[in-house]
């Protein structure tokens, strides 16, 4: 569903992502995912498959659609959902403002709007009044309606930006649960986070480092490429930390 190619975004002599090339979903719906510090060039990455950032160099495919053509790129606008880092809902509105908001953008007809609506807030248990201002929800309950709002328009491939950043464990296992439910009913979702237990959640796992890819592989591929033969229990951080620190000495 998804192909990268040779991608780079360079900003004056700047290169956020460095000629990175990968594959999502050959053999049907996974959650891919992006795993690296601050600065590593995730977001960047993101930004450029939902056509909010146009690459220096390379290309990407989704569903068959180009990003360099016109007319793939609105295409796959439709097949694409975004839940970004930090700005999905406005916390000024109210929940059902924001979905009707979002619907509206979307042009997605008020019969059918309705319907994701009931659908989607019975699929994260949503249970509080639609007239609650955002602002008024707490952190974890938000991230969940932020989800709905980039799924409302029932996207094949869902982006999500470290969703569960700054919520409790306890929401970020729930959400959690949303993502894999909705691999179970044949989306595709690419996720960035710095949580390791969360990395593990993927079927497979992008490392970046400084705007390049430094390992691909499932989260027991990873541990046996970095430690072949293990016999102590390895973890994905042991992983990050060990390939990180042979890709300082290489600076």
């Amino acid at each position: 569903m998804i192909e990268v190619k040779n991608l780079s975004v360079k900003f004056a002599d700047f290169y956020a992502v460095k000629n990175i090339s990968f594959t999502i979903s050959p053999n049907g719906p996974e959650i891919f995912g992006l795993l690296g510090a601050n600065g590593a060039g995730k977001t960047t990455t993101i930004k450029v498959l939902c056509g909010l950032l146009t690459p220096s160099e390379g290309e990407v495919i989704i569903d068959g659609h180009n990003l360099k053509d016109e007319d793939g790129a609105k295409q796959f606008k439709t097949i694409v959902g975004y839940m970004s880092q930090k700005f999905t809902l406005y916390h000024d509105l109210t929940v059902e403002e924001n979905l009707y908001f979002t619907s509206c953008l979307r042009k997605i007809p008020s019969k059918i709007y309705h319907q994701r609506k009931e659908e989607l807030l019975n699929f994260i248990g949503f249970n509080k009044p639609l007239n609650t201002l955002v602002s008024n929800l707490p952190g974890g309950i938000k991230q969940q309606v932020a989800l709905v709002a980039s799924i409302l328009h029932n996207p094949k491939i869902i982006f999500l930006d470290e969703p569960t950043a700054g919520v409790t464990p306890i929401y970020r296992e729930k959400f959690w649960n949303l993502i894999k439910n909705l691999v179970a009913k044949g989306k595709t979702v690419l996720v960035t986070t710095h949580y390791m237990d969360e990395a593990g959640e993927c079927h497979r796992i992008s490392l970046m480092r400084s705007g390049e890819i430094i390992a691909l592989n499932t989260p027991s591929g990873l541990k046996e490429d970095a430690f072949p033969g293990h016999i102590k229990p390895v973890t994905l951080e042991d992983v990050f930390l060990k390939l990180v620190a042979e890709g300082s000495k290489d600076d």
